[in-house]
């Protein structure tokens, strides 16, 4: 039952139970029509986005990939990769229908009612690959983040036929085979530019042994400005792929360290970003950077971001070629789940948790 609406929320407990319990999530939160932020929403000052701090003219580049095998598109990734740890692709192999389609069921899932999007939450769901969640880590945020989620981890056909809600199962799945293509191409041009020139037998499981897909929601806010929606973070991830939608609201940290840089959208763009796993297997030549979502006043926002990993039981250190070279590691070998149980285990920090894997 929703909670009376004079001072609804002042109760912690009540917000747990209505928002977490309940699988209303923050979208629960923002139907009812509040007129100003629950108090567990607001981010402290240094967390909240100051946007005197945007970088208006900069952005991160553009890379049209119809060509993925011209030098030029291969330097400019791999230029990208080690300057920014972001860049935008258009003209890839992902066919717009594939990208509409994947929009579309993620807004049908969130549709579904709270008590059947509940049957997926940790506490209900079947399997740890499948979870319906809201903010980052509730119990160790000190405030909690205007985000509800959907986390698959792809296993095979037959667990994500078994266990995936069937109104966006197979748009996710078809998004991800589809997206294939492009992290193969993407990953070759990068081993390339670290004079890797073969992605072998051993190398594609470290690389992209395992994947998994976020149905992100980010329903309209009541005070934007006081919370975020997801705070400032790098990915874990080899490489993340993500497909935003037309509201925009993605920034990634800039160059010189203070300042943001909004990501805008680009009809039938997929956004490509380096994870700390791609930062330690490459010693630090390509660089996962800071990035964070900010709330909106006025529409609903959804993303689907690809995670493209390394196998939990993998180790990873910076790639044995570039030890070979006589480079000198800046990394120890980490067990990846290890790596990754850390990531979880905390609030959003920024970058601290390479430090985990830094010699």
């Amino acid at each position: 039952m929703a909670p009376s609406l004079s001072e609804p929320f002042s109760d912690s407990s009540v917000l747990i139970d209505f928002v977490i319990n309940q699988g209303n999530g923050v979208k629960g939160l923002s139907e009812m029509g509040l007129k100003a932020l629950p108090k567990q929403y607001i981010q402290p000052l240094e967390e909240r986005m100051c946007m005197t701090n945007v970088q208006a003219q900069e952005s991160i580049p553009i890379i049209d990939m119809s060509n993925p095998n011209d030098p030029e598109v291969e330097k400019s990734i791999c230029e990208a990769a080690s300057k920014w740890g972001f860049f935008q692709i258009v003209n890839h192999d992902v066919p717009v229908e594939v990208l509409e389609n994947v929009k579309d069921a993620t807004y049908k899932f969130f549709g579904l009612a709270a008590e059947v999007k509940n049957k997926y939450s940790k506490e209900h769901s079947l399997s740890n690959n499948v979870r319906f969640g809201t903010s980052f880590t509730p119990q160790a945020e000190k405030a909690l983040e205007w985000k509800d989620y959907l986390s698959l981890f792809y296993v095979s056909q037959e667990e994500a036929f078994a266990l995936w809600p069937s109104v966006c199962r197979e748009q996710v799945l078809d998004y991800m085979r589809k997206s294939e293509v492009v992290i193969k191409q993407l990953l070759k041009v990068l081993m390339k530019g670290l004079n890797v020139n073969e992605i072998d037998e051993t190398k594609e499981p470290l690389l992209m042994g395992s994947m998994r897909t976020n149905l992100n929601y980010y329903p309209k806010c009541p005070n934007p400005e006081l919370t975020v929606g997801v705070g400032r973070h790098s990915d874990v991830s080899t490489l993340t792929i993500l497909l935003q939608d037309e509201i925009g609201g993605l920034f990634v940290r800039g160059n010189d360290g203070d300042n943001w840089i909004h990501v805008p959208p680009i009809k039938g763009s997929l956004v490509i970003n380096v994870g700390d796993a791609l930062q330690i297997m490459s010693n630090g030549k390509y660089k996962s950077v800071e990035h964070r979502v900010v709330a909106n006043g006025s529409n609903n926002r959804i993303s689907v971001p690809i995670f493209v990993n390394p196998r939990p039981s993998d180790m990873i250190g910076p790639l044995p070629e570039l030890i070979e070279n006589g480079e000198k590691p800046i990394y120890k070998q980490v067990l990846y789940s290890d790596y990754v149980k850390h990531f979880f285990r905390k609030a959003h920090d920024g970058k601290k948790t390479v430090a985990f894997a830094e010699l």
